[in-house]
């Protein structure tokens, strides 16, 4: 991804939050010269994996595979007085995938904030760690639900599900809605142990610096 792209992704995305009046934490608007003079808030921050998260997952294509993230809260695993949560926001696009993995630590609940509707598909693994055809249950909103596996959940505004450890999943923005706004609350929450991803995909971006950065990602945040 090109740094300019990233830049006018963060642009868009702060004014969908404003728009659906969800005001970020003042250091989200800060500058990677505005860390520098805040060390303490950047080593707390940094080491929390806070902040924003722009990816491609690798594919080349954002718009067909990406998804913009912004972490309000997180702890350290296995930290003792550490806080065994973390909350995010997702901004994610009509057809616009996160694609197939799981978590071995986090459980979480994917809800949708406003804008339009999520599109969720989940499946099992067996004993042998492969896919399973059979049905799933999955609580939304504290209902449980079966569903035939890789069937689209479709989540209205307000709606949630519970994804527990293990369980397979992907989303999208489902076609025809508009632009997603979603939100995440879990566990604590490791980008860069706890996503294993059915296909070899990296989890960040590489980015092309073809422009200065208009707000660091939390893993370019200098501690």
């Amino acid at each position: 991804m090109r740094r300019s792209q990233i830049n006018a992704l963060m642009r868009d995305a702060e004014a969908f939050f404003a728009a659906h009046r969800f005001a970020l934490p003042p250091w989200a608007a800060w500058s990677p010269d505005d860390w520098s003079v805040h060390p303490a808030a950047a080593r707390y921050c940094a080491e929390r994996q806070m902040g924003w998260d722009i990816t491609d997952f690798g594919s080349g294509d954002f718009m067909r595979r990406g998804l913009i993230l912004f972490c309000l809260r997180n702890g350290i695993a296995e930290v003792p007085g550490e806080v065994p949560y973390a909350e995010k926001l997702m901004v994610v696009r009509e057809g616009q995938e996160t694609p197939w993995h799981w978590h071995k630590v986090k459980m979480e609940d994917i809800i949708v904030r406003g804008g339009g509707r999520l599109a969720v598909e989940v499946f099992a693994r067996d004993a042998d760690g492969e896919r399973s055809e059979g049905p799933v249950v999955v609580h939304c909103d504290g209902i449980a639900r079966e569903v035939v596996a890789g069937e689209p959940i479709l989540l209205a505004p307000g709606e949630s599900i519970t994804v527990p450890r293990g369980l397979v999943h992907r989303f999208y923005g489902a076609p025809g809605t508009g632009t997603v706004l979603v939100g995440e609350v879990s566990q604590v929450n490791d980008d860069r142990a706890d996503n294993f991803f059915l296909e070899e995909l990296p989890r960040f971006a590489a980015i092309e610096e073809d422009a200065p950065a208009l707000h660091p990602l939390w893993n370019e945040v200098e501690p």
